[in-house]
């Protein structure tokens, strides 16, 4: 008896001590966590499932501070999605609308429903194309627009009750280059020329040209107009363009 009073002592302090440590109640909230699932959410942006544990964290920690900086307002772990922007689309720009007819031009004439008068069209050497029906048009200096006008109104006065017609340029007059280039002549234009492509169509520059101005002659309806430019100035359909020679 004296032994069992001996070992009953020691006893009750431990299961007192263990009482009062908490160890004998039920476990209270712990910051208890998985730390494969939140490498997996890290490496691989997926959401980790765990045994059916019941985890609580009610005092935070590094755990908590961690999947609050990856967890989002309604969406599982891993990194923020990525957003992707569509490009927007050029825009091509309408350089017939503003461009003005001459001799050399080649126009595509289209008259809806008449297919004997939809063709290609060169405009001569007198600034006039040739139609059926209607004949001789006079072309030059007008731009697209207005030329479809005027073939829509000859072939209203007493040839179709109700045309429609569309003008547009299907190439260019040439341009020229002359001067200081390895091959100067006649060259088909390009919309949104410089003289500096100019004058890589003709060859480049010969070793004794003048690299940094050229002379460029523009005519228009209003006369020929001259000028010394830089190699970065646009050029037009039929303009000239003179590459001088240095002097040293």
């Amino acid at each position: 008896m004296r032994v069992a009073r001996a070992f009953r002592i020691p006893i009750t302090a431990i299961m007192t001590a263990l009482a009062l440590s908490g160890c004998m109640r039920t476990p209270g909230p712990v910051a208890i966590a998985q730390p494969q699932a939140d490498l997996d959410s890290m490496a691989y942006g997926q959401p980790y499932n765990p045994p059916p544990v019941v985890v609580a964290d009610s005092g935070g920690g590094a755990i908590a501070a961690l999947r609050s900086s990856f967890a989002g307002p309604g969406r599982a772990y891993g990194p923020p999605p990525v957003v992707y922007a569509a490009a927007p689309m050029p825009v091509p720009v309408a350089y017939d609308t503003a461009y003005h007819l001459d001799a050399g031009d080649k126009l595509r004439v289209v008259v809806y429903g008449q297919e004997g008068l939809t063709n290609t069209y060169a405009i001569d050497a007198g600034g006039s194309i040739t139609m059926p029906l209607i004949g001789s048009v006079p072309a030059r200096g007008k731009t697209p627009a207005r030329l479809a006008a005027d073939i829509t109104a000859k072939l209203r006065n007493g040839f179709i009750r109700e045309p429609s017609v569309a003008v547009e340029v299907e190439a260019y007059r040439p341009f020229f280059i002359l001067g200081e280039v390895a091959a100067p002549g006649q060259y088909p234009y390009v919309p949104n020329m410089s003289v500096e492509s100019a004058v890589a169509i003709a060859g480049g520059f010969s070793p004794r040209a003048r690299r940094d101005r050229v002379t460029l002659t523009h005519t228009d309806a209003s006369g020929s107009m001259r000028s010394v430019v830089p190699l970065g100035t646009a050029i037009s359909p039929g303009d000239t363009v003179l590459v001088g020679e240095r002097w040293f």
